[in-house]
């Protein structure tokens, strides 16, 4: 799948170097997958195979580095990639924890490589980690190398609550612990920063934002203004699940084509669907057939970065309505990058990007899921009213340029970097590590 945190983690690094910094963009466990220029290193570390061999035989952990080549391969790693493997959080608690004892797990011998490396390459002067579930290597990077951590933020609490107990409790505890050996903590909004503050105990001299950026090559260098041939076309953007919310807008879409007279309309679909959720979909296929929608709902796959655009470029409005709270909403800025007005809960980092950038209305929340009926009339509003889509879609083409922008992402995280880094340095190297 295209991994949010790895398009944002590879945008981050792309703009550094064009900057004039260096940057070693390492990735973890498989080869990062990106809809641009893939900047990340040639090389995966604590490979996926060799985790899951070290983590379930102990005869594998003590194999010879240059043996382990053999599974630690990319070729290996993509083929292991695209197998059905059950990704659910629920099967992964032991290896998380053993992730997360570092040195007392039973994947020491891939932090004794990574170091390896690390230390044999021109040092770095700041050692940037993708997200707190590998905080482990906090304390021994900065040991080995000396050299100050930063760690972002960015979904990993929604991970953490679905492991049963007892690796729930454990994670959590293990990460608390290891928080002292972070200089700093990058949350991706302002609402996640709020929100693993309490969850991990950041004191919040260590705490900092640095909000979500994209680049905006290939999208129009102008707003988009409202179509008026051919149906109004409601899109979803984002990975097929539950918890993003399309049973609950096929069921608003329903409400309102039968008690309201609008103009012709449709649900498009896009993004990455996991086997556990096919049987999902089907059923909301199902249901819009049954209703007599069948003609008006498709769903488009996973798109490429081309096909994105213009998905999103020919979209009257895009709405997720989400029954979790989104650290990240990297496809509403996609969206309001093409000119698109977004419809989305008052929960989460949804809020705030709203806010900000007046892309869109903000649904009601009931409970932890999203009022129907406040779905189906603002979804009713917004069909109906073309220029109050064009209006909206103008402020998010401005706005998210102005504050979401991969250059202010990554000056960020230059100043973050340059007031840890050693003064008398003369050029600024960051390592994130993905």
């Amino acid at each position: 799948m295209y991994c949010g945190s790895c398009l944002r983690d590879n945008a981050l690094a792309t703009e550094l170097l064009r900057m004039g910094h260096d940057v070693t963009l390492l990735p973890l466990y498989t080869p990062t997958r990106t809809d641009e220029e893939n900047v990340s290193l040639d090389r995966v570390f604590f490979g996926g195979i060799s985790v899951y061999l070290q983590q379930h035989s102990a005869l594998f952990r003590h194999t010879p580095w240059i043996v382990d080549r053999l599974w630690d391969s990319k070729y290996a790693l993509k083929k292991a990639a695209m197998s059905t493997i059950p990704v659910n959080p629920k099967f992964l608690g032991e290896m998380t924890v053993s992730m997360l004892r570092g040195e007392d797990g039973n994947l020491r011998k891939e932090l004794h490589k990574l170091i390896d490396w690390l230390s044999q390459e021109e040092r770095p002067d700041v050692i940037h980690l993708p997200y707190s579930l590998v905080i482990s290597l906090a304390k021994p990077l900065r040991d080995a190398l000396g050299r100050p951590i930063c760690c972002s933020l960015q979904g990993e609490d929604i991970f953490i609550d679905g492991l049963p107990e007892p690796y729930r409790r454990e994670s959590i505890e293990l990460i608390r612990s290891n928080v002292q050996h972070v200089d700093r903590f990058l949350a991706v909004s302002d609402y996640y920063a709020a929100r693993m503050k309490r969850y991990i105990d950041v004191p919040d001299a260590k705490m900092d934002v640095m909000p979500l950026g994209i680049h905006f090559d290939g999208y129009s260098e102008s707003p988009k203004t409202a179509r008026v041939e051919g149906p109004v076309r409601i899109g979803f953007l984002t990975r097929v699940a539950p918890e993003k919310g399309l049973h609950l807008l096929c069921e608003a879409y329903r409400r309102m084509r039968q008690s309201a007279n609008v103009p012709a309309t449709r649900i498009d679909i896009a993004g990455y669907l996991a086997p556990e959720h096919q049987p999902y979909l089907d059923g909301i296929e199902r249901q819009m057939r049954e209703w007599g929608f069948a003609d008006e709902f498709a769903y488009h796959g996973v798109l490429n970065r081309e096909q994105k655009i213009v998905f999103l470029e020919t979209l009257d409005l895009m709405s997720i309505p989400a029954i979790y709270d989104d650290p990240k909403g990297l496809s509403l800025l996609e969206a309001m990058a093409a000119g698109t007005p977004v419809l989305v809960p008052r929960r989460g980092t949804y809020t705030e990007i709203v806010e900000r950038t007046q892309g869109g209305p903000l649904l009601d929340v009931d409970g932890m899921s999203v009022s129907v009926d406040s779905l189906t009339d603002q979804l009713t509003d917004l069909v109906c009213n073309a220029a109050k889509r064009e209006s909206l879609g103008r402020k998010a083409f401005h706005a998210v340029r102005a504050e979401y922008g991969a250059n202010r992402m990554a000056e960020k995280a230059a100043r973050v970097y340059a007031s840890l880094a050693d003064p008398a340095a003369q050029r600024l190297s960051a390592a994130p590590v993905r």
